[in-house]
């Protein structure tokens, strides 16, 4: 999707996906004692990467709208947090390996399935042996819910997608399953949802 689209949604005083982490992410905060650094892939305004930070770990913010990584600056400033961020298409991005502990992927589900499948091998590459991967996304279902996500029917996750594409990973946790999101003003009410929570061997 167009940078230019990004910039424009996120061109508001208002955070359009709110303040708040991600409440799958919130809920593996006893996940991330004892790591270091973190990658929030795709982070957009920063409510993940902030939140992060403020777990303790130095967070690199990843995303390709400008307008998003000033906001997420912001957050971060208000929150009291340090936050660096990188200004970058994913797409292009180079995944150095084994740079992070912690790599933390929510709702990027922009990419068509050969750019996505390449972004999943990145974010294995750039995992620390012993590191730790989040990611959450919409499943099929949300077709029908429309309350968020791409409305693009192969940019969606089923489990199965998710344990083949990581099955380099120890997966700790695979599941799909209904819940109201209240996220800013984009992800809001009934949502099909897939939780990964993985880990790299060391």
């Amino acid at each position: 999707m167009a940078v230019s689209f990004w910039d424009e949604r996120y061109d508001t005083d208002e955070y359009v996906f709110g303040e708040a982490p991600n409440a799958f992410l919130a809920s593996q905060r006893e996940r991330l004692a004892g790591y270091g650094n973190a990658l929030a892939v795709a982070d957009g305004e920063g409510r993940n990467g902030v939140w992060l930070a403020e777990q303790g770990l130095a967070v690199t913010s990843i995303d390709a709208s400008p307008v998003g990584l000033e906001k997420a600056r912001r957050l971060a400033g208000k929150r009291g947090v340090s936050l660096t961020t990188e200004l970058a298409d994913i797409a292009d991005y180079a995944w150095a390996e084994g740079r992070f502990d912690v790599v933390v992927g929510i709702f990027f589900q922009f990419a068509p399935p050969t750019m996505r499948d390449a972004i999943f091998a990145g974010m294995i590459r750039t995992l620390a042996p012993g590191g730790l991967l989040l990611v959450e996304g919409y499943g099929p279902r949300q077709m029908q819910y429309r309350t968020g996500g791409p409305g693009i029917l192969d940019q969606l996750y089923t489990e199965e997608l998710l344990a083949d594409r990581f099955s380099a990973l120890d997966i700790i946790e695979l599941r799909s399953y209904d819940a109201e999101l209240t996220e800013g003003s984009r992800h809001s009410g009934l949502s099909a949802l897939v939780d990964l929570v993985a880990r790299k061997p060391k």
